[in-house]
C-alpha cells in the first residue's frame, strides 16, 4: 500500500520535572513508553525535542533577585544606570528588573517605541503618523509620550508597562525617570553607564553605545554568566532566556545542551538501534498576525542539537514543477516523473528556480517552531516532542 502520511508530530506526556531529575533517562523512557503504548516504531532520522524549560528545571538552574543584584553591583560602582530597550513581559523581565533595580539609587528607563524588539506594542504605529512623531529621530520624555498617547496598555495583557516597570523600580528602592527613543546613544544624555536589555539587537546596541562614548556597558547576557553564591548561571546568555519561577526567582536558560542531546541520542541508539536526532528547543520563531508579536524572546530557538540537524532544507517546490516542467502530465505519470526528479535533485538548490518559495531557514529554527506550537506554554503536559517523516520527500 502507498504511504499516505508524511510528517507526524507527537507531543509526549512526561512526569513533572524537578531539580536534580535525570532528564536524559526521563526523555528516553518517555519516548519508549509512547512508542509501545501508541504502536509506532522508532526510525532512523526521527527527531526528539525537549523543551528548554524542563532541561533548566532538571539542572536546577535558578537565580534569585539577590543573586542578580549582587552580580550587577560587582559590575557597576555607580549609583545611576541607564536601562535600555526592555522587553514588555512580566514573565521575561519583571524579576530581572527587580534584581537590577536593587543595585542603584536611580534608573533612567528607556523604552523603544512604538513596540519592543519582539513586537509588544506600547502604541499602534499608525498613531505615530497621526501625531507627526518620527520614532527614528524623536526622543520623548514620559510627559510628552503620555500627552500624545492616552492608551498604552498591552493589547493582550492589559498592562501599562511604563507604569508597571516604573513601580517595580520604585518598590526596589530606586528613583526612575522614563524616556523613549530607538537610538541606544540617546541614553548617554542622562548617564554613561548602561545595561542593554534587548535580545537580538544587543550586540549592535553595545557597539553604538561604546562608539558614542559610554563609560560602562553591559547586557543582560553579561549578568550571571557564572555562579554567584551558589546560584544558577548561563555562561553564554546570562539572564537572556530566563523566565519567572517565583516572585523573587528566575529560571535561567539551560546549560550544556550539546552534551545533553548527544547523551540522549546515544541512549536511544543503545535502546533501539536507531540514529535519532535530538534537540533542545525554546521559543518558536514566528509572528502573531493579530498582536504583531514575534514569539522569539529566547536568544536562540535551540541551544543544543545533534549534527543531523545542522543546515537548511534543500527542497524543490512541487507546484512549480507541476506548473512548469511537467505541466503536460497528469495522474500516475506526473507522480512518477516528479518523484524521479526529486530523487535526482542537486545537493544545493539555493539558486535554483525550482526551489523558490521553499523556506531557507535553519532546520533547528523550523523544527523548534513546530515543537513550540505543539507543546504550547500552558498545561498540555507534553514537554517532549517526537517527530517522524520530517526529512522525507514525496519520492519516499
Amino acid at each position: 500500500m502507498d504511504r499516505t502520511v508524511g510528517t507526524v508530530v507527537r507531543g509526549l506526556r512526561a512526569p513533572i520535572i524537578s531539580s536534580g531529575d535525570d532528564i536524559v533517562q526521563i526523555t528516553v523512557d518517555s519516548v519508549l513508553r509512547a512508542s509501545s503504548a501508541e504502536g509506532f516504531s522508532l526510525r532512523d532520522r526521527d527527531i526528539v525535542a525537549v523543551t528548554e524549560a524542563v532541561v533548566a528545571r532538571a539542572q536546577g538552574n535558578y537565580a534569585s533577585i539577590e543573586h542578580i543584584a549582587h552580580d550587577v553591583r560587582q559590575k557597576f560602582e555607580e549609583d545611576t544606570v541607564g536601562l535600555i530597550f526592555p522587553i514588555l513581559s512580566r514573565n521575561r523581565f519583571a524579576i530581572c528588573l527587580k534584581g537590577i533595580a536593587k543595585s542603584f539609587k536611580k534608573i533612567y528607563l528607556m523604552f523603544s517605541y512604538p513596540s519592543d524588539e519582539v513586537g509588544n506594542a506600547l502604541v499602534d504605529i499608525d498613531m505615530l503618523d497621526e501625531k507627526g512623531i518620527n520614532p527614528w529621530a524623536d526622543v520623548l520624555t514620559e510627559e510628552q509620550f503620555r500627552k500624545n498617547f492616552e492608551n498604552t496598555r498591552h493589547v493582550f495583557t492589559g498592562i501599562d508597562y511604563i507604569e508597571y516597570y516604573s513601580e517595580l523600580i520604585r518598590e526596589s528602592g530606586a528613583e526612575v525617570e522614563v524616556i523613549f527613543s530607538n537610538n541606544p546613544a540617546s541614553i548617554l544624555k542622562y548617564t554613561d553607564s548602561v545595561i542593554t536589555c534587548d535580545i537580538h539587537t544587543r550586540n549592535r546596541s553595545k557597539r553604538l553605545l561604546r562608539a558614542a562614548g559610554a563609560k560602562k556597558v553591559y547586557g543582560l547576557d553579561d549578568i550571571l554568566t557564572s555562579s554567584v553564591n551558589g546560584s544558577g548561571y548561563n555562561e553564554s546568555y546570562g539572564l537572556l532566556g530566563s523566565n519567572k519561577a517565583k516572585e523573587d526567582t528566575v529560571k535561567l536558560f539551560p546549560r550544556n545542551c550539546r552534551e545533553l542531546v548527544i547523551d540522549i541520542q546515544d541512549k536511544l541508539f543503545e535502546m533501539s538501534g536507531k540514529k535519532i536526532e535530538v534537540m533542545v528547543y525554546g521559543d518558536g520563531a514566528f509572528k502573531d498576525p493579530v498582536g504583531k508579536i514575534w514569539e522569539l524572546a529566547d536568544p536562540v530557538v535551540s541551544p543544543g542539537y545533534t549534527d543531523g540537524l545542522i543546515g537548511t532544507p534543500n527542497e524543490l517546490k512541487l507546484k512549480y514543477l507541476a506548473d512548469n516542467q511537467f505541466s503536460h502530465l497528469k495522474g500516475e505519470e506526473l507522480r512518477n516523473e516528479i518523484s524521479k526528479y526529486i530523487e535526482n535533485k542537486k545537493s544545493d538548490l539555493k539558486d535554483s528556480m525550482e526551489s523558490q518559495g521553499t523556506t531557507p531557514r535553519r532546520l533547528t529554527d523550523l523544527i523548534g517552531s513546530l515543537c513550540d506550537l505543539t507543546s504550547g506554554s500552558g498545561d498540555k503536559g507534553t514537554p517532549i516532542i517526537y517527530i517522524q517523516g520530517y526529512f522525507d520527500s514525496y519520492s519516499k
